[in-house]
């Protein structure tokens, strides 16, 4: 989604109280606790690399996803249709594959996840859809939506505010994909928070997916969910941001689901309804920010639309995640990679 709209100054100040740098710029610094964003989180670098960056005539930019491709390179979803190859070790783009839907027409391009067998699954916010391409962009299929998840008039959701992010448990049996904000009807949790929907998909045996549980989570005011990944033990780590005059707010959360209310049958969500539980892990604008520059105004000059999120290494109870954010293909916003470190516990 393109954040372009400030939030009213008043819901701008609720959420408080909780120069170009060269194509090839890039701050690097070993992880230490001055690079400390929470006790849990570290920046440990950033990379401004991509920024304004064309490859096989595309745009690298507005990107809204990463996930590791099955040779080591990456993946970074366009959120203009396009999927862009990322070179594993330098990050350098290599090749660009456009997508679209049955009918030629592009996609508002999401959400990313890769199958074992090198398929691409991608989120599209417009319908909303998850659709499967081969490594050349041909489609092959699309999975099932729930009725009420589609946009009004076929369904309840907001245009522009469905699936936002996408996300496969390791092994890739089920997926998980995040509405970005609230349906129509839909309420708050006891303590006044918008219930979004998060839906699942279970892989069946002989390939396909058929429609899994549905359940709550619990936004803050204000914020919208952009991305989420899933962890070995079925917990996920979630993005919340907003845009407000002062800048981007950006929020990693740690959400577990395993107890949360099955809401497929649920028509209306109130608070009778049990969320998934969360934690915040860090407030992102408490990050240092590592000399990084910024365009327009920032709470923390490091931060800018940040939307894509994957885990790239897991070793000895901590996560390597690299983040993106989304540049809206405008000069005031940057192609920025990040690459933090999350203690799971």
């Amino acid at each position: 989604m393109r954040l372009a709209a400030a939030l009213p100054a008043a819901l701008a100040a609720a959420l408080l109280a909780t120069g170009t740098p060269p194509a090839a710029a890039v701050q690097r610094a070993a992880p230490a606790t001055g690079h400390a964003c929470s006790p849990r989180v570290s920046a440990d670098r950033w990379s401004d690399a991509l920024d304004k960056r064309t490859v096989d005539g595309t745009y690298v930019g507005n990107l809204s996803a990463l996930a590791r491709d099955t040779d080591g390179d990456l993946l970074a979803l366009s959120d203009r249709s396009a999927l862009v190859t990322l070179d594993g070790r330098t990050r350098e783009p290599l090749r660009a594959v456009p997508l679209a839907d049955e009918h030629g027409a592009p996609l508002d391009s999401e959400g990313l996840v890769v199958e074992g067998g090198g398929d691409r699954l991608i989120a599209s916010e417009a319908e909303p859809s998850v659709r499967r391409y081969d490594r050349a962009g041909h489609l092959r299929g699309r999975l099932p939506v729930p009725e009420a998840l589609r946009v009004a008039p076929a369904g309840r959701a907001t245009a522009n505010q469905t699936f936002e992010g996408l996300t496969a448990s390791p092994g890739g049996r089920r997926l998980t994909a995040a509405m970005e904000a609230a349906l129509a009807g839909d309420g708050t949790d006891a303590q006044g928070r918008p219930l979004l929907r998060f839906q699942t998909w279970e892989r069946r045996p002989h390939g396909g997916y058929a429609l899994g549980r549905q359940y709550a989570y619990p936004v803050e005011e204000g914020m919208t969910v952009p991305e989420l990944t899933a962890l070995d033990d079925g917990r996920l780590l979630v993005l919340e941001r907003a845009f407000t005059p002062q800048g981007n707010i950006v929020r990693l959360y740690l959400a577990d689901p395993r107890h949360a209310t099955a809401t497929q049958d649920t028509d209306r969500l109130t608070a009778a309804v049990r969320p998934a539980h969360k934690t915040l892990l860090a407030d992102l604008t408490h990050c240092p920010s590592l000399g990084a520059p910024a365009r327009q105004p920032q709470l923390n000059p490091l931060l800018d639309n940040i939307e894509g999120m994957t885990v790239l290494d897991r070793r000895a109870g901590r996560l390597h995640l690299l983040l993106v954010s989304d540049d809206n293909q405008n000069p005031k916003q940057i192609t920025r990679l990040y690459d933090m470190t999350v203690r799971e516990r």
